[in-house]
C-alpha cells in the first residue's frame, strides 16, 4: 500500500486574520469550481454567493458555472480580486500562486487538503497573506455565527 505524503502547513494567519479577510473580502475567485452541484467546491462557492460574495469562476474547461462567466486563468479575469481559493491538488499550486502574484491578488485561500508550503512562502514574501488546509465556508460560519 503506497503512503500519501500530506504536509502540515508550516504557517496559519491569526484568527483576528481571518476574520479580516472574510469582513473586507467582495471578490473571490474559486480556482478549481466543479459545474457539478455535488462537489465541495461547488457547494462552497453557491454558499458564499448566498452571503453576498462574488463569486468568479475558474476552470479552463467551463464557459459558465452557477450563470457567472467562468475564466481559464486567474489571469484572464479583467478586473481585481481580493481572494483566490485554491480547490486544487497540491502539485498544481505552485504555477496559480505565481499568476495571484503577477496580477496582485490579496489573499490566496487553499481550502481541505490543499497545502504547499513553499509556494505559500512564496506568496507570503510577495505581500499576499496565505491561508492552507481550511475550508473557506466553515471559517465563515464560524466567524458569523451562520450554520449550514
Amino acid at each position: 500500500m503506497e503512503t500519501v505524503q500530506c504536509d502540515m502547513p508550516d504557517y496559519m494567519p491569526p484568527p483576528e486574520n481571518v476574520k479580516k479577510i472574510l469582513q473586507d473580502s467582495k471578490r473571490i475567485a474559486v480556482v478549481g469550481l466543479s459545474p457539478k452541484p455535488s462537489r465541495d467546491s461547488n457547494k462552497v462557492a453557491r454558499y458564499l454567493l448566498e452571503q453576498g460574495y462574488d463569486i468568479i469562476p475558474v476552470n479552463p474547461g467551463q464557459q459558465q458555472i452557477l450563470e457567472r462567466t467562468c475564466y481559464k486563468t486567474l489571469e484572464d479575469i479583467p478586473f481585481a480580486v481580493d481572494v483566490a481559493n485554491l480547490f486544487l491538488n497540491p502539485s498544481r499550486v505552485p504555477p496559480v500562486v505565481e499568476q495571484c502574484i503577477r496580477i496582485g491578488v490579496k489573499t490566496i485561500w487553499m481550502q481541505l487538503g490543499v497545502v504547499h508550503n513553499e509556494a505559500a512562502s512564496k506568496a507570503r514574501d510577495a505581500g499576499i497573506e496565505t491561508v492552507m488546509n481550511r475550508c473557506i465556508m466553515r471559517e465563515h460560519e464560524r466567524i458569523s455565527g451562520v450554520e449550514m
